[in-house]
């Protein structure tokens, strides 16, 4: 297997990751999301931290995407691959965040087992910062960092161009469901919420599918290559 080869499958099997670890996550994550007064029940609390944990493995795993695909994408532009590098970086930095606050709830639920009304706020306060991040990583950076990414691999054919459009049309449509969503429109649990992130799951499942399947096309690598001078080629 060559390097670009390597590179390819890499990125992704890390697609795939954030996929599986931010869906199991969200399941694990129910006894505190769904319940207000989770600081001062009974519930699981090795669950919650094993859903932290997952979403840890998500944050590095959309930097590792990053990462990953920089070397090549930023062959056809630098600006706009140092851009999506960024923006994957920023979207796991507000994952994280929205981790630190649920990690801090059930802490306080262990040290302070007589809940009043104070800490049921405070708790209440804790879960909805980790709904906002988790609005405004997933919907608007990621959003936007999937259109980048869509518009480097579209024009520079990479992978098929059916690929790219579906992050072309996804990126928007989850950045305005984001939107609407943040607006009261519709909650973040809904049919529309569902029906607009298709797109945008679609691609990334396509894209690394394709990745780790088939690799980057060798027609477009060579013609990045023959674009750059000799000692910015893509190895292969």
């Amino acid at each position: 297997m060559t390097s670009l080869r390597r590179t390819a499958a890499v990125a992704g099997v890390l697609f795939l990751i954030t996929h599986v670890t931010s869906v199991a996550a969200r399941l694990l994550y129910v006894p505190v999301l769904g319940n207000p007064d989770y600081i001062a029940g009974s519930g699981p609390e090795s669950l919650v931290v094993l859903a932290a944990f997952l979403d840890v493995l998500l944050a590095v795993a959309i930097v590792g995407t990053g990462v990953a695909l920089y070397p090549v994408v930023r062959r056809q532009n630098e600006g706009i691959a140092l851009g999506y590098v960024a923006l994957r970086t920023l979207e796991a930095a507000v994952i994280t965040a929205g981790v630190v606050a649920l990690l801090a709830l059930v802490t306080l639920r262990q040290d302070l087992p007589q809940a009043g009304p104070e800490t049921l706020a405070l708790g209440s306060a804790l879960v909805a910062f980790n709904n906002w991040t988790f609005l405004v990583g997933p919907s608007f950076f990621c959003g936007t960092n999937t259109v980048l990414l869509a518009y480097l691999l579209y024009r520079s054919g990479l992978v098929p161009r059916f690929i790219a459009v579906l992050g072309l049309v996804g990126g928007p449509l989850v950045f305005a469901s984001g939107a609407a969503q943040m607006f009261g429109l519709y909650e973040q649990v809904s049919v529309w919420a569902a029906v607009t992130a298709l797109p945008v799951f679609a691609w990334e499942v396509c894209l690394a599918v394709y990745l780790i399947a088939r690799g980057f096309r060798s027609p477009a690598v060579a013609a990045l290559d023959a674009a750059q001078t000799p000692g910015d080629r893509v190895p292969a």
